[in-house]
């Protein structure tokens, strides 16, 4: 299948592993491209630009195929260091970003003089529009249904991608609830030139969590997901656990008062971290998309991106051209 994506970041499924902290590192990345999609690095993940020049080194010993890394630009006062995150990732030779969070604008210059494709997460139209107007090259536009920060705005997936196809000029992926060839089906003909996934990659082999966190995906399912922070506009969708029990009692019992430091022992990245890597499910809070509904098993990788092509192009040769009249 070819598309403005494909050709774009010289690959062969139009399918793209999103950045996940804690989980983003070169084993998944290397999994997703060596698949022929575009895996994807977590660059704050690896905490300093030297240990992530050397997951970069590590990833290129695992695929010879392209993949890329995430830089998210957090709104703290203490900003990691961007520009030396960013000269690792031209010296890595690295030709795919990701960017998320904040407006990456100040760093694009950077970016484009290494002739670096810049494809920015967006919740919002009025978000994707700036980032083209910045001069990104693609934009990830991410629905309500998506893990993490979902926006503000709560437009899901079946009406922000025509939104975002009658008004973007550059390329979009969906992310957001992607999980199946249906998925890339309905993303392409809502105008997208592919998908996104991330917690659907979770649910692999080679995916580097415990193995408890695949085993809660597969038990889980459409209802399992809770928003949290969402006084804070901050919103984070998360799997459902006893750690997001607590947090939704606190910001019920404080209301508008709410803070973060009065739910930040419960969402720090360090708990998020023993979760993932211990499998101690209730130790902290983790992103989660609603589309836990529709994993039901745990393949490699490859299994899983061969499974969703087969799936596409069955849907699109012998379903929906069938719905035509001779």
């Amino acid at each position: 299948m070819k598309t403005k994506i494909t050709e774009m970041f010289g690959i062969e499924h139009p399918i793209i592993q999103g950045g996940m902290h804690n989980v983003g590192y070169a084993e998944m990345a290397a999994a997703v491209s060596n698949a022929g999609a575009l895996g994807i690095i977590t660059g704050l993940t690896l905490a300093t630009p030297e240990a992530l020049a050397k997951e970069i080194a590590r990833c290129h010993e695992m695929t010879d195929k392209p993949f890329g890394v995430n830089l998210t630009f957090l709104p703290m006062f203490t900003q990691p260091p961007y520009p030396e995150f960013i000269q690792v990732i031209i010296e890595g030779g690295i030709k795919a970003v990701e960017t998320a969070g904040r407006n990456p604008e100040q760093y694009m210059p950077q970016l484009k003089a290494a002739g670096i494709k810049v494809i920015h997460k967006c919740t919002s139209v009025r978000h994707a529009l700036k980032a083209e107007k910045i001069g990104c090259d693609a934009v990830s536009v991410d629905g309500f249904e998506c893990a993490g920060h979902p926006g503000e705005d709560d437009v899901p997936n079946m009406i922000l991608l025509p939104c975002a196809a009658d008004k973007l000029s550059i390329p979009f992926v969906a992310s957001g609830g992607m999980a199946d060839g249906r998925s890339l089906v309905a993303s392409l003909a809502m105008g997208a030139e592919g998908i996104n996934m991330g917690t659907r990659f979770i649910a692999t082999k080679e995916a580097p969590v415990h193995e408890n966190i695949k085993q809660a995906l597969l038990d889980a399912d459409e209802l399992s997901t809770r928003l949290i922070m969402r006084p804070l506009r901050n919103t984070e969708r998360v799997l459902n656990n006893a750690t997001v029990e607590k947090i939704l009692a606190i910001e019920a019992e404080k209301g508008e008062d709410l803070a973060i430091n009065d739910i930040y022992p419960l969402v720090a990245g360090e708990q998020n971290k023993k979760v993932l890597q211990e499998g101690d499910l209730d130790a902290g809070a983790w992103s989660c998309g609603m589309v836990a509904g529709l994993i039901h098993d745990i393949p490699t990788c490859k299994e899983l991106v061969d499974r969703i092509m087969a799936e596409a192009e069955e849907i699109i040769q012998q379903r929906l051209e069938g719905f035509l009249a001779n």
